[in-house]
């Protein structure tokens, strides 16, 4: 019994450590995968001058999982198309680690137009955002998926409301 107790014990520990390594300074960590290093840095600078979030770009599909494992983000926006590897199998290999499976990935595409966009439509059972991306959709998309628990250390949900 000891022991089963002690296993909760770790797995709670690792949870909040987990929670807690999603945040910086407060801000839910967000990374984006695409190769289009311009989009990547464009989309890096808007999201961080909204003050809300800090973000980490991987150009580098077959790097993504390694990535992600290392900076623990509170969300992924994850590109489809990319040579090498291809978003559907980066995000399998992103949920087949025990410490990533939670993260929400949230895909980005040009395989589809936003005319072909409905509510509620969904790629391999994620949501999705039509490329060329606006700043409302992506700020849209982030909040829409962001996990609950990314909270501050002052007890509040990143958008300031309290939580809980």
């Amino acid at each position: 019994m000891k022991l089963h107790q002690y296993r909760i014990v770790n797995v709670i520990e690792v949870d909040f450590h987990r929670r807690v390594s999603e945040l910086v300074d407060g801000k839910p960590r967000i990374l984006i995968v695409d190769n289009n290093r311009d989009f990547t840095r464009s989309a890096r600078l808007i999201l961080e001058r909204t003050g809300k979030y800090s973000v980490c770009e991987e150009n580098e599909a077959t790097r993504a999982q390694q990535t992600a494992s290392r900076i623990k983000p509170a969300l992924i926006l994850l590109d489809i198309v990319m040579p090498d590897i291809d978003g559907g199998e980066v995000a399998a290999r992103i949920q087949s680690d025990p410490a990533l499976q939670r993260t929400p990935i949230v895909f980005l595409t040009a395989l589809v137009t936003k005319d072909e966009t409905r509510p509620g439509l969904r790629i391999q059972g994620r949501p999705f955002l039509a490329k060329p991306v606006t700043l409302p959709e992506l700020l849209g998309a982030i909040e829409e998926n962001l996990p609950i628990h990314a909270v501050s250390s002052f007890g509040h949900r990143i958008d300031g409301a309290p939580s809980g």
